[in-house]
Formats: C-alpha cells, sequence, structure tokens
C-alpha cells in the first residue's frame, strides 16, 4: 500500500490506516566490543531499535546487549527467541519483553504495562516498579519486580514465578492457571479471583479474596522454593508469608451438566 509523506522533519511515512511505516532495514549503529554490544536509542524508533537486537542478536551472534536511553518507548525487545543477555539502562514502556523464549534480561529502571506478556523462559528483573498487566499470561521463567506493580499482576498466569517486592494492586492473580506469585507487600481487592490452580504467597494485607480464592497448608515445599527465588536473585531473607490457592468450588470444576458430561472423554 502506497505511503504518503509525513512531512519533512520526520521523514517517516504513513500507510492508509495512519499507521507509521519507517524503514525496516536495522539501523546498523550498535557499537559492538567483542561479544558484547551497545545501542544507543536515543534517536531511533522502537522498530529500528528491535531490528537491531535481531541484527546483533540473530545476525552477529552477539550475546550480551545493552540498549541506553529507551526513552520509555513500547513493545521493545518483544519476540526474542535465543538465549542472550539484555540490558536496558532506563526505562521502556509498555509490552516489553513480550513473548520472550530464553533472554536473561534487566531493566536498570521501571517499566510500563504488560511486561513479560506471554513469555515462555529465562527471567526478566525490573529495579523499580512496574505497571498494570505485568506478567499476563506468563508462562514459564521468572519475573522480578523490585517495586511495586499495578493492577491485574499474572493475570491468567499459566507457569512461571513472578516475584514482586513491594505491593500490588487489585485482581491480582486473576484466572491464574499454573505457577506462583510470591508477593512481598500487601495485594489489593480480588486476590486470585477465579483462579483455576497455582499458588499466591503475600507477606503483607490482602485486601480481599476473589471468588474461589482461599488460604492453603504452608508446607516444606513452599519454604524451599521461596528460600531459592530469594537466593538466586540476592533479596536477602524472605519473610513470612501467606498461602493462597484455589478453592476449586466453581462451577467448571464439578458441576458439568448431563449434556455436557457425555463429551468427557
Amino acid at each position: 500500500m502506497a505511503g504518503v509523506s509525513a512531512g519533512s522533519k520526520t521523514g517517516i511515512s504513513y500507510d492508509a490506516r495512519g499507521l507509521a511505516e519507517p524503514d525496516a532495514e536495522a539501523p546498523g549503529t550498535a557499537e559492538i566490543d567483542g561479544g558484547r554490544a551497545r545501542i544507543d536509542a536515543t534517536d531511533l524508533t522502537t522498530r529500528q531499535i528491535n531490528l537491531e537486537l535481531r541484527r546483533l542478536i540473530y545476525g552477529e551472534g552477539i550475546a550480551d546487549v545493552t540498549v541506553v536511553n529507551p526513552g520509555s518507548k513500547h513493545s521493545l525487545a518483544v519476540g526474542i527467541l535465543k538465549r542472550c543477555q539484555i540490558t536496558f539502562e532506563g526505562s521502556p514502556g509498555w509490552f516489553a519483553c513480550g513473548l520472550i523464549d530464553g533472554p536473561e534480561v534487566r531493566i536498570d529502571g521501571r517499566v510500563g504495562w504488560s511486561c513479560a506478556e506471554n513469555m515462555m523462559s529465562g527471567s526478566i528483573v525490573v529495579e523499580r516498579s512496574a505497571g498494570s498487566l505485568t506478567g499476563a499470561a506468563l508462562r514459564g521463567g521468572d519475573l522480578v519486580v523490585k517495586g511495586d506493580v499495578g493492577a491485574r499482576t499474572g493475570i491468567d498466569q499459566k507457569g512461571g514465578t513472578i516475584i514482586v517486592t513491594g505491593s500490588v494492586g487489585i485482581n491480582t492473580g486473576f484466572m491464574m492457571q499454573r505457577g506462583r506469585q510470591i508477593i512481598c507487600g500487601n495485594a489489593g481487592n480480588g486476590l486470585g479471583d477465579s483462579m483455576y490452580d497455582g499458588t499466591l504467597y503475600v507477606a503483607g494485607r490482602v485486601a480481599s479474596l476473589g471468588i474461589d480464592c482461599v488460604p492453603g497448608e504452608w508446607t516444606d515445599a513452599d519454604a524451599e522454593v521461596v528460600e531459592r527465588k530469594f537466593r538466586i536473585y540476592g533479596l536477602g531473607p524472605p519473610p513470612e508469608f501467606q498461602k493462597f490457592v484455589c478453592g476449586k468450588q466453581l462451577h467448571n470444576y464439578d458441576s458439568l451438566e448431563p449434556s455436557e458430561r457425555k463429551l468427557v472423554i
């Protein structure tokens, strides 16, 4: 679809839907030093940053990339499916590091909504706070936020571990299916609402439990996994936690209609 000039100031063209379509080539501006590289993102668009990351990681085989001055741009480092180290010196925006499978990421700043959405494996450590929907549909790996997190943390979580050293907002763990969340601060209303499975650990005050979220019995296995995760990420001795699990009393567990039962194999 032919683009229409956006003006001489930006040099960016737009398609008929008004969406920006910058040059689909990696800018090649990274500084490479052996097995490490540094990208200054100050004057780069989101697409250029991601293309440069892919060029370095896949094309050049660089295993350690630092992005400086990310400028809160959205959707950075999405869909990286290779083991490597990525460091952000500064704060990315929304949807950072979604759909990754393997990278170890450190964010030396805060991050916007939906960080690590659908992450498969690897680790992400955020040195400050994070927005709502952090770890949405997380499937594996570890996500550590050294600060507070917004609402609906780990919504529809399917695996992995989320650790928050601060407090979380409302509806944390909503429709959680597997995995665990370790929350060192307080939790807002509706903790674990409509969860199917998984485990929630909270050290602070819980404003209210959601539907079918109930207290669980603490075991030696719980102590082992919490202590191990704290040790891995240098978080010091863990506080005393309350454990919450699914009560498994919702309709979809044991109240199938006769016509539905016939479809169960």
